[in-house]
């Protein structure tokens, strides 16, 4: 017959040790108490326990000891910390330590409950089929990568992907969902910077019935849609100001308003959020709030580019190409070469965009350098990488990177792209045929 699960509390506040144990007690669950941290370390080591709860201030020590001693059992446990109301100090700690999730001071019961049946679906292991290896790659970086993944999946804490255009961060970001106990739930992306500034506090947060003009019916926002799941925020240093602050209120409250609506409403989700620009840089320039940016990086995962991983490039090439419908089509010794000698500013967006271009180009099974089209296809002989010799490689090397990067900011509005540029649209479209851009 199968055991309930069991749980360790740890407080040395009796009432609020009683109030828990009668909230988990009522939902089928075991509980055993201990005042200290040596108490709790010792019950630890004892007993099996799915989940410990455990206040971050306590007479012999902090919970930061007792995540480090749940941590460090050959079957970790998962650990959630009761933080003072408003010390968001202390729970970012509690979270870089390894915590599952937090509660503030008053325990709000329903918040109790919520993270409670969170944390006890938990995967004990990841499956065989281990999802992390759609991210292609043997090179140390990329094995890093794939291990801090599974790492951050079984966690609740705020996620912030850093990396280049193209280089996989919305890839990262659904692994993470996937791998974690929040699998069963949305995943919902959403692009900060492809949404109008009038329309962000309805799109994410939702809007009441008569609100504004045009609602005619109670909608759900981004927050709603994604609760018990991830809420991905790509892009995120795109949020004007004003939303930063609405959003910075939403992660510490748990909760939101509806535009139009009277009272807030709790929500359950994680927060992963993404950029290609550096966040921190931002800040110190005033273009983004500091609390909001501590809010959202209690962890930080980069991602690397293509031309920092080259070795891996035969292989995701020989991905893509299966992906694009050429499994029976190879690559020649001088197109591969080419391909590792290529910067790819683009990343892994560029490398499948030159793919498909190739195969539509290639005769018969095989891929040659010229088929790749790439500017310029291979580094001048006897240039460094990196050197500005023959300077027109160079120029096309800067003219291709702004491009690339204006059409990714205006997800490939050509038309947008080029007024970001200062350049007209017929101009961006030779250069964009001059390039090989497609």
């Amino acid at each position: 017959m199968a055991t309930s699960p069991r749980i360790l509390l740890v407080d040395d506040e009796p009432d609020l040790l009683d109030l828990m144990e009668l909230t988990l007690v009522k939902m089928g669950l075991e509980t055993d108490r201990a005042v200290s941290v040596a108490e709790a370390q010792a019950r630890l080591q004892q007993t099996h326990y799915d989940l410990c709860l455990t206040d971050m201030r306590l007479t012999d020590g902090e919970g930061l000891d007792v995540i480090a001693c749940a941590s460090a059992l050959a079957l970790p446990v998962p650990v959630a910390v009761i933080t003072a109301y408003g010390n968001a100090g202390n729970a970012v700690a509690a979270l870089k330590a390894g915590a599952f999730d937090y509660l503030a001071k008053p325990v709000a019961l329903d918040q109790l409950r919520t993270l409670v049946k969170s944390a006890l679906t938990i995967p004990e292991s990841a499956q065989a089929d281990d999802p992390t290896r759609e991210l292609i790659g043997q090179s140390s970086v990329m094995q890093d990568i794939r291990a801090r993944i599974a790492k951050l999946a079984r966690t609740q804490a705020p996620v912030h992907i850093a990396g280049e255009s193209g280089s996989g961060k919305e890839l990262a970001a659904r692994l993470i969902h996937r791998l974690g106990n929040r699998s069963g739930k949305s995943f919902v992306a959403v692009n900060c910077g492809a949404i109008p500034e009038t329309l962000m506090e309805s799109e994410f947060f939702g809007y009441r019935k008569g609100a504004f003009t045009g609602a005619d019916a109670d909608r759900d926002g981004f927050f709603q849609a994604a609760n018990g799941g991830t809420l991905f925020l790509d892009e995120v240093a795109d949020l004007p100001l004003s939303m930063q602050v609405k959003l910075l209120r939403v992660l510490q409250e748990k909760k939101v308003r509806k535009v139009g609506a009277t009272t807030e409403e709790p929500i359950d989700v994680r927060i992963v959020s993404a950029t290609h620009q550096d966040l921190s840089a931002l800040v110190e320039t005033g273009r983004f709030r500091q609390d909001l940016y501590y809010r959202l990086n209690v962890i930080d995962l980069v991602m690397p580019s293509l031309r920092d991983r080259a070795k891996d490039i035969p292989e995701m090439a020989r991905f893509l190409l299966d992906k694009l419908g050429g499994a029976d089509v190879e690559l020649d010794r001088d197109a591969e070469k080419a391909l590792c000698a290529y910067a790819f500013p683009g990343n892994v967006r560029e490398l499948e965009n030159t793919l498909e271009r190739a195969l539509a180009l290639c005769e018969g099974r095989h891929i040659n350098a010229a088929d790749l089209n790439l500017v310029p296809a291979l580094p001048a002989a006897g240039a460094a990488p990196g050197s500005k010799y023959p300077l027109q490689d160079y120029l096309d090397q800067m003219e291709r990177t702004a491009i690339l990067e204006a059409l990714e900011q205006t997800r490939y509005n050509k038309t947008a792209a080029a007024r970001l540029l200062g350049v007209t649209f017929r101009s961006l479209r030779y250069r964009l045929e001059r390039l090989g851009i497609e």
